[in-house]
């Protein structure tokens, strides 16, 4: 982006008076319609080429001091760089002009002023051969002058002379002047100050000091400044209540990827821009950029809570993600994302989800028959025949499905789902009533969830405690989130414009009555309790530590609390129930359950 700038600063400097008389100076110059017409000579000889219009001015000079308000318009456009990169002699022959390298007595103050206000007439009417036979550099000073007129392509240049200035040194008196440039299609002009210096020639002669900050004062060598198309938006995306957004780092990668409506274009700004050697630099605009306004199901106020719970869960430098989505809706209300501004994991990541995944084995164990109350013993060791173990010590022969899933206990849903559930039901599942897998289209690229089919007991034993070869993100959880507290699975989208998709089947009410039951019992007396601890309503949590490592464990949490689904991960967060769990529950805390 460009970092605006518009400089409208007003110098004034105190003259002088010389016997109490003005003295009117008229000049006679010619305006050269092409460059390439010139042969060399300054324009004052009579063998030199003129166009065939005559333009005069008045110029008034009142004691010492000098102005000249002077317009011309109709520049071209092209690019040189190397015009302004040469900021002093440097070698070769510049011509006549170069400055003397014997001592010499610097011009008078009335030499600087006549010399100055020759110089700008000429620059003004776009006399470049003049102006810049005028400076120490004729030949650096004319590519730069021509550079400048024709990248710029003002309608009129105005250069007024605003009197004494503060000089580099005694023997080059400097002077201030304004300009002022006006562009077609534009009311306002762009207006500047700066400053140019008088010394002497290797002839005598007073001349202008060249320096590309002659032109500008931030033109230094190896920038330019010209006319360019500045970057816009493709939409203007705000929040559900048309509040803007572009302030959220999470959504920096978000936000560009929002096309307009159908039938609705962005329009590209044009902008005076300094580049080069550096961060280029708006100096004025000339039309600014405009885009269609998009309006978003994100909501401003949870963006905010979703920004600073993740942030917080992630100070260590651990990558992690969060979204919020609305059940009855399917809208996303949050999307957030650590590092900020980087990889957008929530959306586009992809994770195994540890014990969350539990909620889909849940669902297709009470579709094989299964009940919440069923006795599922809770053993220390299983086998499949690959040796799997609990993050609870110990053997609880007496839990039931519901226990199982509270405690999170990955042998027993290992043990029973070997024993009711075929090769493929959980992805059938998955994609039938959860609606994963089934490439959903938001508004923006997200990636869908990956439920392979296992090719043996081990990598099957693996799936229904969410580990092995799934992949899902936080974007994936809260929606399976949503559709257990709303029993019907509604595709989340960042636009009400977005073209769904539907599941085959809903989840059956019975299994949906169970899943929240079991949810709601491992947020008030399970893992999940003590993150969702003093939230009223309806609520419902699932925890899951995915093992990523021979130390590190990555934290899942997912919840409802009312009409507002959330799902967290921290990588290297440890427990569900500590950093993402930590992170979720402010998010339901601060959404106050409505979604």
């Amino acid at each position: 982006m460009f970092e605006e700038h518009r400089d409208n600063r007003h110098d004034e400097h105190a003259g002088h008076e010389q016997d109490g008389r003005l003295a009117d100076v008229e000049i006679e110059y010619d305006q050269y319609d092409d460059l390439d017409d010139f042969d060399g000579h300054d324009g004052n000889d009579d063998g030199a080429p003129r166009s065939s219009t005559t333009r005069r001015v008045v110029m008034v000079a009142a004691g010492g001091v000098f102005a000249a308000l002077l317009a011309v318009g109709g520049y071209g456009a092209y690019n040189v760089l190397n015009a302004v990169t040469d900021n002093g002699p440097a070698g070769g022959h510049q011509g006549a002009g170069t400055v003397a390298k014997a001592p010499q007595e610097p011009p008078t103050a009335e030499q600087a002023e006549s010399t100055a206000k020759e110089f700008l007439a000429a620059w003004s009417r776009g006399d470049i051969p003049a102006a810049a036979g005028l400076t120490d550099r004729p030949e650096t000073a004319r590519a730069a002058l021509a550079t400048f007129h024709e990248q710029v392509g003002a309608r009129s240049l105005a250069l007024t002379g605003t009197g004494p200035a503060k000089a580099d040194g005694p023997s080059e008196p400097a002077l201030g002047f304004r300009v002022k440039a006006e562009f077609e299609g534009t009311p306002d002009a762009w207006e500047y100050d700066s400053v140019l210096s008088v010394v002497r020639s290797q002839d005598g002669r007073p001349v202008v000091r060249w320096k590309p900050s002659v032109i500008h004062p931030q033109l230094t060598p190896g920038r330019t400044i010209g006319v360019q198309e500045t970057p816009n938006p493709v939409s203007k995306p705000t929040d559900r209540k048309g509040r803007p957004l572009d302030t959220f780092p999470s959504l920096r990668a978000v936000l560009p990827q929002i096309a307009p409506p159908d039938g609705a274009a962005a329009t590209t700004g044009r902008a005076v821009v300094l580049s080069g050697g550096g961060e280029a630099e708006r100096l004025f605009v000339l039309t600014p950029p405009s885009a269609p306004v998009v309006k978003l199901t994100l909501d401003a106020d949870l963006q905010q809570v979703a920004e600073d719970a993740v942030k917080q869960q992630a100070a260590n430098g651990n990558p992690a993600s969060l979204v919020a989505v609305q059940p009855s809706t399917g809208h996303i209300l949050a999307i957030a994302n650590a590092p900020q501004g980087g990889f957008n994991r929530a959306l586009a990541g992809g994770q195994a989800p540890g014990s969350t995944m539990k909620v889909i084995t849940s669902a297709a164990l009470l579709e094989a028959g299964v009940r919440p109350d069923t006795v599922v013993p809770c053993k220390e060791t299983t086998y499949s025949p690959r040796a799997w173990h609990n993050d609870e010590s110990g053997d609880f022969p007496s839990y039931t499905l519901a226990d199982d899933f509270a405690r999170s206990c990955n042998t027993g849903f290992i043990d029973k789902g070997l024993e009711k559930l075929q090769p493929g039901t959980l992805g059938t599942v998955a994609r039938d009533q959860f609606g994963l897998g089934l490439e959903w289209h938001i508004g923006v690229p997200s990636r869908d969830a990956t439920i392979p089919t296992p090719g043996n007991k081990d990598e099957a034993a693996a799936a229904y405690i969410g580990q092995g070869r799934i992949q899902v993100n936080s974007l994936v959880m809260a929606s399976v989130a949503a559709t257990v507290q709303n029993g019907t699975f509604r595709q989340p989208v960042l636009r009400e414009d977005a073209k769904r998709v539907t599941a085959p089947s809903r989840l059956p009410a019975d299994v949906a009555r169970d899943l929240r039951a079991m949810m709601a019992k491992t947020a008030t007396q399970g893992t999940a309790r003590t993150p969702m601890a003093g939230l009223s309503g309806q609520i419902g949590a699932k925890t899951g530590t995915v093992e990523a490592g021979s130390q590190a464990t990555n934290s899942w949490f997912i919840a409802y609390r009312g009409d507002l689904a959330v799902a967290a991960e921290v990588e290297g967060g440890g427990h569900g129930f500590s950093a993402a769990g930590v992170a979720a529950a402010q998010v339901l805390k601060a959404g106050g359950g409505k979604g």
